[in-house]
């Protein structure tokens, strides 16, 4: 488990409840992010204790001693040296080359982490919920994802380079199953990313207003340059299959070149082979046979097929919201129309009056003239 930059950079005294207490605050620095949590005293004494009984050992540095003195409130003096001794048994335990204790559930549950290797999961676990609306993502959860995204397709690539130098047919299967299955999900990701940034720009699928609810809004600016970023990551995966499919088209074309000169027989184990599973006499559906592979799912594991899945579904939902949006949309046009045809048939009925009155007085008129003449 890699280390964290963990820091205690301050100590504030809370009177809020019937007894004030000192709480530290602890900051966790990421690439991407900076997370901050308090923990009194007694929180830290209850988590040596359970690390010690989780990793069967002391950790490396000791917590610093508890002094009556240090709950005085104003005490300054002990209260920063109380806060550097906690920083110290915090870092030397991040930083120890035994890693029993940052792996063990109590040091994730006191700092708050993810479980164990689920960086990678949480980000690509909560996809779908986002895409379905059901996570609101805000600005510093969006960078993550783009980051997990990235890792993606650096691993892609490095797959990529793998199977090209494979020497062995069943290694380079493995790795263009790798690559195919992080391009997969870096796929998911890219939408994941489109639609959180359209919440993000007040754009999202929270009814009439599209916005998300309760998330601050990004600017015009750095709006488009997230776009761009996605942009650039979208013809980066683009490319990465593509070379990817010209692999396999070329492994393809060498199998069956190296098979068409081959002068072996099958034996009759081979023949009964072709034949296991069908119908009697060799007609009729096989029920639950195996569907065809294609270029997408040539080389992907059951995750890989399992999270292509999914992605066609997510694809084919996204189409017929865009087509009930459409069709709404014609309904909305037939309507109007329907209404400005009722106006315009009312306007023409006004008209038809006001002709008849005025012909009707053009008439009266005639007749007072032949009179006069």
């Amino acid at each position: 488990m890699p280390s964290l930059d963990i820091s205690i950079p301050s100590a504030s005294t809370n009177s809020t409840g019937a007894k004030p207490y000192t709480a530290y605050t602890i900051q966790i620095r990421a690439p991407l992010r900076t997370r901050s949590l308090q923990k009194r005293y007694s929180d830290f004494v209850a988590f040596d204790k359970t690390l010690r009984v989780q990793a069967g050992a002391a950790p490396p540095a000791p917590l610093p001693a508890k002094s009556w003195f240090a709950r005085t409130v104003g005490n300054d003096a002990l209260t920063e040296e109380r806060r550097r001794g906690l920083e110290a048994y915090l870092r030397a335990i991040d930083s120890s080359p035994d890693d029993r204790w940052r792996r063990s559930a109590a040091w994730r549950a006191f700092l708050e982490l993810p479980e164990e290797g689920s960086t990678k999961s949480k980000v690509l676990g909560n996809i779908g919920l986002t895409a379905s609306g059901g996570v609101v993502m805000d600005a510093a959860t969006w960078l993550d994802m783009y980051g997990e995204l990235k890792n993606q397709l650096r691993e892609a690539r490095l797959y990529l380079t793998k199977r090209e130098q494979a020497q062995q047919a069943q290694a380079q299967h493995e790795a263009g199953a790798n690559a195919k299955g992080a391009l997969v999900q870096a796929g998911a990701l890219i939408r994941a990313l489109e639609e959180g940034l359209k919440g993000l720009s007040g754009g999202g699928r929270n009814g009439d207003e599209g916005a998300w609810g309760g998330v601050e809004k990004l600017g015009d600016g750095e709006v488009r340059r997230r776009r761009d970023m996605i942009g650039s990551a979208k013809k980066e995966r683009d490319g990465l299959e593509s070379v990817l499919s010209a692999m396999a088209v070329k492994s393809a074309a060498s199998t069956s070149s190296s098979l068409s000169g081959t002068t072996a027989v099958a034996s009759e184990g081979d023949k009964q082979g072709l034949f296991r599973g069908g119908a009697p006499g060799g007609r009729g559906r096989v029920l639950g046979a195996p569907a065809k592979e294609t270029e997408r799912t040539r080389e992907l594991d059951n995750e890989g097929v399992l999270q292509l899945q999914r992605q066609i579904m997510q694809e084919q939902d996204e189409d017929v919201q865009d087509l009930t949006k459409v069709v709404r949309r014609m309904r909305e046009m037939g309507v109007a129309i329907n209404e400005e045809l009722v106006l315009q048939n009312q306007m023409l009925d006004l008209l038809d009056n006001d002709v008849d009155r005025v012909q009707g007085k053009i008439d009266v008129a005639r007749k007072r003239v032949d009179k006069i003449r």
